[in-house]
Parts: structure tokens; sequence; C-alpha cells
């Protein structure tokens, strides 16, 4: 399994961004602009919360079972690996929505003067800050579940848990 690269997730965040803007600026051109939604920001918190506590999960009990201690509930590796696939695919839809949202926030910022532009405007903004949690998160868990090197690879690469 390949880690999840800044890179690519910071491309999607761009990429989006920019096409949520310039979708905003045609729609509002045509018509009215589609309201940011007042759950966006709390669905994506939840989501960081859930993976920043499955994180913490795992690791205090990978801990116990380096350190051996009597009556350590161990891993399984299965369930390790089907926690990274989740954080990475939510980083990766955290990344999109993220810059959907923040494209629409650079859009909305041009009219901070009308009350209901600017509540859009703060809703989108902590769908952003919301999204990089997820990402955060997504990546803490990842490094979590990740394996020492392998002896036999001699140094050539990291094993992982699935």
């Amino acid at each position: 399994m390949k880690e999840l690269r800044i890179r690519v997730l910071a491309g999607v965040f761009v990429v989006a961004g920019v096409l949520s803007w310039a979708g905003a600026r045609l729609w509002n051109s045509v018509g009215t602009l589609p309201s940011v939604p007042v759950a966006a920001p709390i669905v994506l918190a939840l989501i960081a919360v859930v993976l920043a506590a499955t994180a913490l999960s795992l690791r205090a009990r990978l801990k116990a079972q380096r350190e051996r201690q009597a009556g350590a509930k161990g891993v399984d590796p299965l369930m390790a690996a089907r926690a990274v696939v989740f954080g990475q695919a939510s980083a990766l839809v955290a990344a999109l929505v993220a810059g959907m949202y923040g494209g629409t926030g650079v859009f909305l910022l041009e009219s901070l003067d009308i009350p209901a532009r600017r509540d859009q405007a703060i809703y989108a903004g902590s769908s952003v800050l919301a999204g990089i949690g997820v990402i955060a998160a997504a990546i803490f868990l990842e490094r979590v579940c990740k394996l020492p090197e392998d002896d036999d690879d001699n140094g050539q690469g990291t094993a992982r848990a699935a």
C-alpha cells in the first residue's frame, strides 16, 4: 500500500479550488450561488475526530503489544489495513471538498458586506479548516499503522500494515 502524498492532496485541493471558484463566478452570473451547508464543517470535523480516535486507539494497542504488557490486546493486521484505507480515502475526499469550499469561499470574499454571503464565507472557511483536520488525522493514522522497515528488504522501502 502506498503512502499518502502531500503533493497529490495539495494538487487535488488547488484544482478543486480553482474549478469551484470559476464555477461560482459562472453560476453567480447566471443566477444565485448555491449555499454552503452549515453541516459541511460539522461532518468533516466528525470524520477527523473518528480518524484521530482510531489512530490513538491503535497507537495505544500497538505500544502495549510492543512492551508485552499482560493482557495487551493485539491489532489485527487486516483491521489496521482497513483503517489506513479509510484514512486515505477520507483524506482524498476531504482535499476535494475543502478545495471546493475554498474556491467558493474565495469567490464569496468579494461580497462580505452582504450578511448572507458573509455567513456562507464563514461556513466555507470552516469547511476548509475541518478538511485540513481530516487530512492531518488521516496522515497521523497512516503513520501509526506503519510497520518498521523489513530487514529482508535491505532498506529499500517500508513494510505496511496491509
